[in-house]
């Protein structure tokens, strides 16, 4: 970071409730620029604004002052946030982005018990979608890299993971940012068993690219066992007991064993370090048939083959792998093990904010490096959470008298208030329809029509700003204004509706300053603040108790995953089959929940529904997850 650009001047936003607050606004030191790879509508990024953010969930405890954070929210926006106390500070990066594979990716969701066989209870749920114009996809990928570039430390060094569809515009997107010389490798990495595919090449890869801020990088080489066609090739050789060797030259300068050379005037071989005669005497040094001294490179002490570029030997993710956690798209702990142990050390901080299942955070956890997620997907967060949970619990258990330092406390963040979407990748849809609006299936313009108003919406789960309007202003259709221009001279030539959840105060007239000299109608609408009253969703419902010194949850209808399974003809008996996770705190602070219970069951078993409250118990705090990632929360005041 340039001593010439810390954190600029304050920016003055609208918030939802119609006050204004302060941001602080970043600018980015600048780009490498060359190669450089241009689209339609590419916008310069060169800075941001501070996005506040929201304590929601603690879990575990503080480790050497440290704990680990999750952020529900835009990843644009999580970074944004970051820039205040970890602008290089991050040592290690690794993305898992969307490939832009034209596919959208679902869940397989199963009710919860014994009961429920294999086929029945069983649906599928949309996770996200990964279908994008190439325009779109890279001006995304673009500001994203350039922030993780603004978070990486001088030892840092940043993993992204893509496929063939976007691999080569990628490359170039980290050449242009972080510069063509910093490529420290591209990683060829076996995903899949091979297959065919009707009239092409079976892929069964994907490509890794590893690039460095600087050359002081962290490193750490690592080795894969040898394949036994290997050893059968090289350490062919065995002693008496059994134990594999490799013959070595000991003649050679620099070798791994001890040199000798030949005297031309007694015609021996004579000794050139101390330690040869020793090795000699332990049976390490042997002399051929033609008297040539050799050295016994044993099997046993070799630490293996140096992992190269080509990453064949790990496993990845089945349906019977032992660490699915039947999420779309999730990788290997066996990849980020490797990763993590390359380019990190012990306490390092290592970032992924496109965490999916939390591979990344959990494989941080048991290696013993600090870690921060994001994700801007609610299944994605209580995917990560759980499995956070277990870890964490696993490694207080196996490391309970042990003396090394694991971070296993974390807590969990919104980077903002707008708690609507559950699933932000249904957003656009749900506001269409919320509103009534009639959607415009090929315009890649604007969203929909209503009373003769084109209504775009806005990017959701944040404040929108003038960056955002370039996309729409790069679309201006010209040529249709100057017709209408010419027959109703005194009429705008566009009426435009602006959808969106938070606003900077000067977004509507800085769309209309952008079209001139064309007079346009701009309508700015935030849907927190001027339509309170739709609803998107139908929130869900639970009673509990506390009876006898136990807190009970009589009922509970998660009214979504409700509707999804009458649509699927399916039936419940009892709520239970429902839930993901029941979370308690017996003393709510009123803003965080910070929870003593924690049940989550295996996948063939349910919830208890009933807790013993302990004696000291305040303000109970209950949150329930559903089986969509959907959550109930409540509280109820011990001796109600």
């Amino acid at each position: 970071m340039s001593k010439n650009t810390p954190a600029q001047e304050s920016l003055q936003v609208d918030t939802p409730d119609g006050s204004t607050t302060s941001v602080g606004k970043y600018e980015f030191e600048p780009i490498k620029g060359y190669p450089m790879l241009n689209w339609r509508g590419k916008r310069p990024f060169t800075s941001t604004q501070y996005y506040p953010a929201q304590l929601k969930e603690v879990h575990g405890e503080e480790v050497d002052g440290w704990r680990n954070k999750i952020f529900w929210g835009d990843n644009l926006q999580v970074m944004s946030h970051l820039l205040k106390e970890f602008r290089g500070k991050v040592d290690l990066i690794y993305i898992d982005p969307p490939f832009d594979s034209k596919a959208d990716y679902k869940k397989t969701v199963q009710l919860r018990g014994n009961k429920v066989s294999s086929s029945s209870g069983t649906f599928e749920e949309k996770q996200y979608g990964d279908i994008w114009t190439n325009d779109e996809y890279l001006q995304f990928m673009f500001e994203r890299i350039v922030l993780l570039r603004e978070l990486l430390s001088k030892q840092g060094t940043i993993y992204l993971h893509c496929d063939w569809h976007k691999s080569h515009h990628l490359r170039c997107l980290l050449d242009e940012v972080f510069g063509s010389e910093r490529l420290l490798a591209e990683i060829v990495y076996k995903r899949r068993h091979a297959h065919g595919d009707a009239g092409t090449i079976g892929t069964i890869h994907d490509t890794i690219f590893a690039y460095t801020k600087t050359d002081e990088h962290i490193w750490n080489p690592q080795y894969s066992p040898y394949s036994d066609e290997y050893v059968e090739t090289y350490y062919r050789y065995k002693d008496p007991d059994g134990r594999r060797w490799l013959s070595r030259s000991t003649t050679a300068p620099g070798g791994r064993g001890p040199v000798f050379e030949w005297n031309g005037h007694t015609r021996a071989w004579r000794y050139t370090r101390e330690n040869a005669k020793r090795l000699e005497d332990e049976g390490r040094i042997y002399f051929t048939e033609n008297g040539m001294p050799r050295y016994k490179q044993y099997l046993d002490e070799m630490p293996g083959l140096p992992v190269s570029s080509l990453w064949t030997d790990l496993k990845f993710i089945d349906s019977w792998s032992s660490d699915d956690q039947g999420y779309p798209t999730q990788k290997s702990e066996e990849l980020l093990s490797r990763i993590i142990s390359l380019s990190s050390d012990k306490d390092s901080l290592v970032l992924d904010c496109f965490m999916g299942s939390g591979t990344t955070q959990a494989v941080s956890m048991k290696l013993g490096r600090r870690f921060i997620g994001a994700d801007i997907n609610t299944g994605a967060i209580q995917t990560a959470v759980q499995r956070l949970i277990g870890v964490g619990n696993d490694l207080r258990q196996m490391y309970l008298d042990r003396t090394e330092v694991f971070y296993t406390g974390f807590e969990v963040f919104n980077v903002n208030h707008y708690d609507i979407f559950r699933n932000p990748v249904q957003a656009k849809e749900l506001l269409i329809e919320a509103l009534e609006v009639q959607k415009l299936e090929f315009s890649t313009v604007f969203d929909g029509e209503k009373d003769g108003r084109m209504f775009k919406i806005m990017p959701v789960n944040r404040i929108a700003t003038r960056a955002d309007l370039n996309e729409l202003i790069a679309g201006f259709d010209y040529k249709a204004w100057e017709r209408k221009q010419h027959e109703f001279s005194n009429r705008p030539v566009e009426k435009i509706t602006l959808i969106c959840m938070g606003h900077e105060p000067d977004l509507a007239a800085q769309l209309e300053l952008a079209a001139k000299p064309f007079k346009i109608d701009v309508e700015v609408v935030d849907i927190l603040r001027d339509n309170a009253n739709l609803e998107f969703k139908r929130d869900s419902q639970a009673k509990v108790a506390i009876k006898n010194c136990e807190l009970i949850i009589e009922k509970f209808y998660p009214m979504n995953l409700l509707q999804k399974l009458s649509l699927h003809k399916e039936s419940v008996e009892d709520w239970k089959e429902l839930v993901e996770s029941v979370l308690i705190d017996w003393n709510y602070d009123g803003a965080v929940l910070q929870p003593a219970v924690v049940d989550i069951p295996g996948k063939n078993e349910m919830v208890k529904g009933a807790y013993k409250v302990p004696s000291d118990a305040g303000t109970i705090r209950v949150k329930i997850t559903d089986l969509l990632s959907e959550s109930w929360e409540g509280s109820v005041a011990n001796g109600d």
